[in-house]
């Protein structure tokens, strides 16, 4: 299709964001961002490579907040098409839920009503996966996006809240009050991928972590894994996608592995550069043990065991998404850490 005159991209000095906005500069899109602070405008423009040139003249950035008001209008303003990836990602677990669930929510509902007030045609929303498949108890289990995180279920993480209650928010306002908006979401699992900069997702954490050995043993806790080339893929064909994409939800999915698998990755890839990854299991019962003392651990020992996978044939199928192998993501993440000197060799 033809390049629209202008799409806002919400959050994006993010990770997914990042990568997106590259690939709309270089395809000539006219792109807005936000940003909380316009005094990250400099640093988010030369990571993006848009400090100079055509896309310095292409890529406008706006300060705007999920919890204020002010600015989401201007944001918009001309737009016929919006990303909505800001939202919150900790790297530790909140005391309160509602510091992840209320900026979660309300912001995508502030970023809602300004694409609808702005005349924006479709919208597309970054999910997550826990919106999807949580509370479903322990075992194995095989989801798809007709399945919904059950918030019923007791113990379910502040985080795997937020998302449900914003993409359940944003849909039934939608319903309620968007009028012409055609409105899609893409949940993706644990997104690891190239790395730009120091400043760099909570997902990537976990990569990190285990390169520095600051997991002295693993749990038996799983993932399912997608590269972030290949979730800035899938939002680029849900904006442009000639078929309608209102109500749609696709899964971004390469595969599940267990934590064990993701550290012997490292360990074949990188050779004695992953010397401090850890090589043994974790049993069950000191992680239980650890629980009872570490926020962080009582939500791993939740996990013990249970396998989610994650089906992404949906997006495959409507949109022809290939994503690449979770292996290609792990490795391209850890060498990436490595090159900006975020793990020392």
């Amino acid at each position: 299709m033809t390049a629209p005159a202008r799409i806002l991209v919400t959050g994006g000095s993010g990770y997914i964001a990042g990568v997106l906005i590259r690939q709309l500069l270089a395809a000539g899109w006219q792109v807005n961002t936000t940003v909380r602070d316009l005094r990250r405008e400099p640093a988010l423009r030369q990571s993006l490579g848009a400090d100079q040139g055509d896309a310095r003249e292409r890529l406008r950035c706006f300060a705007a907040d999920l919890m204020l008001d002010a600015g989401w209008a201007e944001a918009a303003a001309g737009s016929s098409h919006m990303a909505h990836l800001a939202s919150p990602l900790p790297v530790g677990v909140p005391r309160d839920a509602n510091e992840l669930i209320v900026p979660a929510r309300d912001g995508a509902l502030r970023a809602l009503k300004a694409a609808r007030d702005a005349g924006v045609q479709r919208v597309v929303m970054t999910s997550s996966v826990a919106a999807i498949s949580y509370g479903h108890g322990p075992g194995e289990h095989r989801f798809t996006e007709r399945d919904w995180t059950r918030l019923e279920t007791p113990g379910i993480p502040p985080y795997v809240q937020s998302k449900t209650v914003a993409e359940r928010a944003a849909r039934d306002w939608v319903a309620r009050e968007g009028g012409g908006l055609a409105f899609c979401t893409v949940n993706p699992s644990v997104v690891l991928g190239p790395v730009a900069s120091a400043d760099y997702s909570a997902s990537v954490v976990l990569v990190r972590s285990l390169l520095q050995g600051r997991v002295p043993a693993l749990p038996r806790i799983g993932f399912g894994v997608v590269d972030v080339r290949d979730v800035a893929e899938l939002h680029w064909c849900a904006l442009t996608s000639p078929q309608s994409m209102a109500g749609e939800r696709f899964i971004a999915c390469g595969g599940f592995l267990w934590l064990r698998e993701i550290a012997a990755v490292l360990r074949e890839e990188l050779g004695e550069q992953a010397s401090k990854v850890p090589t043994r299991q974790l049993p069950d019962w000191a992680v239980r043990l650890l629980a009872k003392v570490s926020p962080t651990v009582r939500a791993a020992a939740s996990e013990l065991g249970t396998v989610r996978h994650q089906d992404s044939s949906h997006a495959r199928e409507v949109l022809g998404w290939v994503p690449r192998p979770p292996r290609e993501a792990i490795v391209a993440t850890a060498r990436d850490l490595l090159a900006l000197g975020v793990v020392q060799r």
